[in-house]
């Protein structure tokens, strides 16, 4: 598992000394990766409604909050331990929206996701279809990353996740298992099976790979 950098962990021991600028300096490093982790799991509809800019500082306040309990006895990295928060809240979010307004939001719900998909997506796409990226292939990418974004709102919602935390937030199979709450193995396996999920939606002739489907 990818340990706390080492700027990050200078700044959590001088904010377990009471340095709040260091408090500050710690929460600003990690705005936009939370940020970039709240937005891929946003749905789209709901997307369109709350910004994950408003989650991500939601999360932080809860984060300063707790910060003095981490400190305490700091379980695992703090990155993980943010995304732990934030996962809560992105539940919370969905439950308050999805559910007072269901039929306003299913109205507006829409196949395309954030453009915080894009360069993710373009990789995604190379690796699903040619691993090689030979020239050949390189114009066709924007379309297969299309494809890719629409095949991945196809998925169960475990097989995005992992795909999600893997290849778009770029975890390690054992950190991307640690907040799964399963075995290293396990989560290898069930990257393993998505990953041939969503080669097979992007094949030819699947029902969501033709243009409009």
């Amino acid at each position: 598992m990818k340990p706390n950098s080492d700027e990050t962990q200078e700044l959590l021991d001088r904010a377990k000394g009471g340095d709040n600028q260091a408090v500050e300096r710690l929460l600003e490093m990690h705005r936009e990766p939370l940020r970039r982790m709240i937005s891929l799991r946003l749905d789209p509809a709901l997307a369109a409604r709350l910004d994950a800019s408003d989650v991500v500082q939601e999360v932080q306040l809860e984060a300063s909050r707790r910060l003095d309990d981490y400190l305490r006895s700091p379980a695992m990295p703090f990155h993980l331990w943010l995304r732990y928060i934030a996962g809560d809240h992105i539940k919370d979010a969905h439950r308050r929206h999805r559910k007072a307004q269901r039929r306003s939001v299913d109205r507006e719900r829409q196949m395309q996701r954030p453009a915080t998909f894009d360069q993710s997506s373009l990789e995604l796409a190379a690796q699903l279809i040619d691993p090689e990226h030979t020239p050949a292939t390189a114009a066709m990418l924007h379309e297969a990353a299309r494809r890719a974004e629409a095949a991945l709102a196809e998925l169960d919602e475990a097989d995005r996740e992992i795909i999600l935390m893997r290849n778009y937030e770029h975890l390690s199979n054992k950190e991307a298992a640690t907040m799964l709450g399963i075995s290293e193995e396990a989560a290898s396996m069930r990257y393993l099976r998505a990953g041939r999920r969503l080669a097979a939606l992007l094949q030819p002739g699947s029902s969501q790979s033709e243009p409009g489907a």
